[in-house]
């Protein structure tokens, strides 16, 4: 209800006022397919200063159309508000910033708080940040926003294996440096964690993403261990940003009242990230890879995998690239994604053959961008996923079609 209300107190701030003087709103505009480092996404956004004010908003829409069918079947012709995001900062001070950004998922069914967190800098090697952050697992987490991506859905492995967005209140430290054509960052953060949810939910296997359901890791950690997330980058200006993440901790309550309930069982999260554009013919590739290790249960029978791996890349060339209808530089790309998860890596103990519930796809893609701030996105799915007995695999094909926009 508090959220509610904020939200329409926020609004409301912002009619008030656009109806005294649009003069007083400037858009500070940013070409957002010009990244920096991976790091950089929370504040590498287009904003509306609102007049001699500290405060900054922005944010934006995603929404598709969709039609998929799995082995003939379908249910039709599906319209989705996939998500509305509002982004609000201030400089609070000298070296000090306050960045919040709430999300309303499915036409509102889920509001969130994703990202709210007071930055303090006391050199540009060593800034504080804390509240609510996002853990920099990976690219995808923290650089997840729709006008970015060329595509209407989200990669499987970063949102259905890895649990982005992912975020948890925490505090910890971040930096980077320049030097020539070099740039170096790095993140670390202590934070709430994992629950028994990865392990005990409703899709009957080790599943991450279940540990976002639980509202009350903002609160307390169920192990009263904090999770600790790391990551370290390197960019170069002519051959592309290389990232090197890592989050880890116990995600079992193990005790009470000092009571040992269980032995210590942690979870353990593995990323690679590169991210380059090609020369002259300007072809941008970007790629993440992730390795998941839990410590499940002896109790618990093979479906719940104690290792997962998975990944994507996605190739985005530019076709075309001039006027088109008073939009100067309008663009447009032939993109394709490449996908693959592992959800159960190994061999059944009974048999020794292998345990086969995985999922690959690829999506070849057309976009428009009348400008870097809005895409235009149409894609074709095609995916094959098998599960854990090996049986023939079921197949997913359809098209979307969606656009994307900050505001």
């Amino acid at each position: 209800m508090r959220l509610k209300l904020l939200c329409i107190v926020f609004l409301f701030s912002i009619n008030f006022y656009s109806q005294i003087d649009p003069v007083l709103l400037k858009r500070t505009s940013k070409d957002i397919t010009k990244q920096a480092l991976n790091m950089d996404a929370v504040y590498n956004r287009p904003f509306l200063n609102i007049g001699k004010t500290p405060i900054a908003v922005g944010g934006y829409l995603e929404a598709n159309w969709q039609r998929l069918s799995t082995d003939g079947f379908s249910e039709g012709h599906q319209f989705q508000a996939r998500r509305l995001t509002i982004f609000m900062s201030s400089t609070i001070s000298k070296r000090v910033k306050f960045l919040s950004e709430i999300e309303f998922e499915e036409g509102g069914k889920e509001i969130a708080i994703e990202f709210a967190s007071v930055d303090v800098e006391f050199n540009p090697l060593v800034n504080f940040r804390g509240g609510i952050i996002m853990n920099p697992i990976g690219a995808f987490n923290q650089n997840h926003d729709g006008p970015k991506w060329e595509f209407t859905d989200r990669p499987i492995s970063a949102t259905q294996m890895l649990p982005s967005t992912f975020s948890n209140a925490g505090a910890g430290f971040f930096g980077k440096k320049y030097s020539k054509n070099w740039m170096i960052g790095y993140e670390a953060y202590f934070s709430g964690s994992f629950d028994n949810s990865i392990i005990e939910n409703t899709e009957n296997k080790t599943f991450l993403p279940a540990a976002k359901n639980n509202p009350e890791r903002f609160e307390e950690i169920n192990s009263g261990l904090p999770l600790f997330t790391g990551k370290i980058a390197i960019r170069n200006s002519k051959m592309g940003e290389l990232g090197l993440s890592y989050m880890g901790g116990v995600y079992n309550k193990f005790q009470d009242e000092g009571i040992i309930l269980d032995k210590k069982r942690r979870v353990d999260i593995y990323a690679l990230d590169f991210n380059t554009t090609l020369p002259k013919i300007k072809t941008f590739i970007t790629s993440e890879l992730a390795w998941v290790k839990v410590d499940v249960p002896e109790t618990y029978g093979q479906q719940f995998g104690n290792k997962q791996f998975g990944g994507f890349i996605d190739i985005v060339q530019p076709l075309l690239t001039k006027n088109v209808l008073g939009w100067e530089n309008a663009v447009l790309n032939l993109a394709c994604r490449l996908e693959y998860v592992d959800w159960n890596v190994g061999t059944f103990n009974s048999t020794g053959g292998n345990i086969a519930e995985d999922i690959w796809s690829i999506m070849p893609a057309i976009s428009f961008r009348p400008t870097s701030q809005t895409v235009f996105r149409l894609n074709y799915r095609f995916q094959k996923q098998t599960d854990i007995l090996g049986n023939p695999p079921a197949t997913t094909d359809g098209f979307s079609v969606g656009v994307s926009t900050y505001f």
